[in-house]
Formats: C-alpha cells, structure tokens, sequence
C-alpha cells in the first residue's frame, strides 16, 4: 500500500462523511458544512490510498502569527502506521515560522502523541467550546 499525501481543498461529501463518521466524529453528519469549511480552511493536507481518503489534517491561521491546526484524523483500517504523524509533520513544516502554532486535542488521550511531536500543555490553558449542534 502506497500512501500518498495531497494539498487539496476538493474533497466529495460521501469520502468526508465515510472518514469522520469511521472515527465516530459528529461531524461526519454534516459532510456538505465539512466540505464547505475545509474550502475556507488555511491549508489542508489529506491522505489517500488510490482514491480512498484515509486520513485528513487541516489548519486555520492568521497569515503570520497563529496557525491552529484541527481534524486530524484517520480512518481505523490504516492507524497505526504513521499517518497522522506524517500528515502532523508536514502540517508543522508548512507553519515553522509563525510565532505560534497550537493544538487543541478533542480527547485527553491523545495528548501524549502531540507531545511526541513537539507540542506541550499550557501550564494554565484549557480547551473551551460552544457546541450548536443539536
């Protein structure tokens, strides 16, 4: 299996809604808003086995200071051998000279593999959210 890595923003609603809900992401329940967002997202780098999208990574930034990345994830059948690393990395790479390039995990597990690449937790932050789906 040849994973490739692709800077798109094109994506087809079904291929996003297959990858978010095989995670068991809500989003996965608005693929056409997803599409939408990622259109508008400040970079985006997805993986691809032929024409199958297996995993996703996207940020947001302000062109100079702050980027944020967001969605990273990938789908089961191909974690566990490097992916999300590599889509992080290149992520990384793309934002090495703003000033700040920040994270915010969904889930507290996940934590240590972000400080396996270099992210550290606020002394005094936390993640904050306003949810309107319903």
């Amino acid at each position: 299996m040849c994973i490739e890595y692709k800077e798109t923003k094109v994506f087809e609603g079904k291929e996003i809604e297959h990858l978010f809900l095989s995670v068991g992401w809500m989003s996965g329940k608005y693929p056409q808003r997803v599409v939408k967002g990622l259109s508008n997202s400040s970079k985006v780098i997805s993986a691809w086995d032929g024409d199958r999208l297996v995993g996703l990574i996207r940020a947001m930034d302000d062109g100079e200071m702050v980027a944020f990345a967001h969605y990273l994830l990938v789908h089961p059948s191909y974690q566990g051998q490097g992916i999300a690393s590599r889509l992080l990395e290149q992520l990384k790479e793309k934002y090495k000279d703003y000033l700040f390039f920040n994270i915010m995990p969904d889930e507290k597990k996940n934590v240590a593999f972000y400080e396996k690449h270099g992210f550290t937790v606020l002394d005094e932050g936390t993640a904050m959210q306003i949810c309107n789906a319903h």
